[in-house]
């Protein structure tokens, strides 16, 4: 095919945000470098089939996704010092059935580092636990039981959004979000997005400051669907 007609049959969007048909539609971009709160909002309006009535946020932490949003969402943490709506464990949640229509996920990323040149993991994140040797100093072994939990808790056409990254530990690499999918899979998801989300700046290890790898400055969202088709 010639490429001057390849190009006539593309509908190029601008670089930035704007110029939308007169349907509305506003695509979302595959690599995002604004911050995580304002994507999920993006993500909100742009993926479910109908306006989620109740929100899980299955991490919830101090509740940085959601401050001045607006939506209806149900924090749940281990860590009562947070002030989550229910203090609970999201590999057992105390919730019935189809009770939401979507779960939102940011795990742990970097099992047994607390700290970078910049940041505390410990304290901003809540990282208190490690990953022993028998885990492959990884927390994929966490992804099964709280996939199964959110299937559960989630109405059908219902959606998990996951913050997953990939690092090096142990001398090897970790395929976090490539385990997350596939276990994901095994719970009934069907896998239907993937946003990269780029950092500031690479994760520095201060034990580790010279490294023979690429240092990641990305993470990613994953968007899983309970229901047989994406679209």
């Amino acid at each position: 095919m010639n490429p001057s007609n390849v190009e006539a049959q593309l509908q190029l969007w601008p670089a930035q945000d704007g110029g939308a048909p007169e349907s509305g539609y506003r695509p979302l971009p595959s690599i995002w470098e604004g911050d995580d709160a304002e994507l999920i909002q993006r993500m909100v309006t742009f993926y479910p089939r109908r306006t989620p009535r109740l929100i899980l946020d299955a991490t919830v932490n101090t509740g940085r996704f959601w401050r001045n949003s607006g939506l209806p969402v149900i924090g749940i943490d281990l860590e009562s010092s947070h002030r989550p709506s229910v203090v609970a464990d999201n590999r057992q949640m105390p919730f019935a059935d189809q009770a939401f229509d979507l779960v939102v996920y940011d795990p742990p990323h970097v099992p047994n580092q607390g700290k970078d040149r910049s940041k505390d993991f410990n304290t901003r994140f809540g990282l208190v636990f490690k990953s022993p040797a028998a885990s492959g100093y990884n927390f994929s072994h966490l992804y099964p039981p709280f996939l199964e939990e959110a299937y559960r808790v989630l109405a059908p056409e219902g959606l998990v959004f996951a913050k997953i990254a990939d690092y090096v530990h142990g001398h090897r690499f970790q395929w976090a979000h490539l385990e997350f999918v596939t276990a994901a899979a095994k719970a009934g998801f069907m896998p239907c997005d993937c946003i990269v989300k780029i950092r500031r700046g690479p994760i520095i290890c201060p034990r580790w400051r010279n490294a023979h790898h690429a240092r990641r400055q990305h993470c990613y969202w994953v968007v899983l669907r309970k229901s047989p088709k994406c679209e």
